[in-house]
């Protein structure tokens, strides 16, 4: 690689950085969110906020069933808490629709069944992706399951200071 090549790929800012990243960009950061432990996940928290990304996870545990509920306000109240989204009815919408679809692609498999694992929840700009990992307990058999949601969602004023692309 010549020399210009390479102080070229120096120089790139956050703004670049940060435009370059897309809807696939966040789904992805949303499923090593959701496959993470909890060392891994503040880590990469961390460095998915270096990139323009916010993010967090959370564990959800229980009946399918009976779990739903707690497993939407669970990923409700961390998008709060996190800063991810606001406290908005648009927002709020986004974050219960997109949980509900992650949880409707799992389902299917595990109903009826005790389900332990972790919700990913990453947004970027308008982009907001849920991904819902969970292992099935069947006996001494496990299975898992993966589910994943993308919603758009629009930036509102007070959020263009952290999400600025010029």
């Amino acid at each position: 690689m010549n020399g210009f090549y390479m102080h070229t790929l120096a120089i790139i800012t956050f703004r670049q950085v940060k435009n370059m990243i897309k809807s696939i960009d966040v789904a992805k950061a949303a499923i090593k969110l959701a496959l993470s432990t909890r060392e891994e996940e503040e880590r990469l928290v961390r460095d998915y906020k270096k990139t323009g990304i916010l993010s967090t996870g959370v564990d959800v545990g229980g009946n399918l069933i009976q779990s739903i509920p707690k497993i939407i306000e669970r990923a409700l109240v961390a998008s709060k808490r996190t800063g991810i989204i606001q406290n908005v009815h648009i927002h709020e919408g986004a974050i219960i629709g997109a949980a509900r679809e992650a949880i409707n692609q799992v389902s299917e498999k595990a109903t009826g069944f005790s389900v332990g694992g972790k919700i990913g929840i990453a947004r970027c700009d308008e982009h907001i992706s849920i991904c819902l990992f969970m292992s099935i307990g069947v006996l001494h058999l496990d299975d898992m399951v993966i589910g994943l949601a993308h919603r758009s969602i629009p930036l509102l004023e007070n959020e263009k200071v952290y999400f600025k692309s010029e």
